[in-house]
């Protein structure tokens, strides 16, 4: 049975791209070699918000490598793939 494409396929490709991407990154962590690629850049983003009956704060961060770029890039292309 062939997968369907659609938007949560995508998204679940591009998030197991990402997990093997972290676990590559985190196995190559101790080679010095290769800190160019294991170096993390995060970005954050901390929305808030009191509306007198709601009120949120969310603090949202993303750490990116080129191994975790990388990743996404072999998952979208294995998606087109399909």
């Amino acid at each position: 049975m062939a997968l369907k494409k659609n938007t949560f396929t995508l998204l679940f490709f591009l998030a197991i791209g990402l997990l093997v991407a972290t676990i590559i990154s985190e196995l190559l962590t101790p080679v010095r070699a290769l800190s160019f690629l294991t170096k993390s850049a995060a970005i954050t983003w901390e929305p808030k918000a009191n509306f007198q009956v709601i009120q949120y704060d969310l603090y949202i961060q993303v750490k990116l490598n080129l191994i975790s770029i990388f990743g996404l890039i072999a998952a979208f292309w294995f998606y087109r793939k399909l």
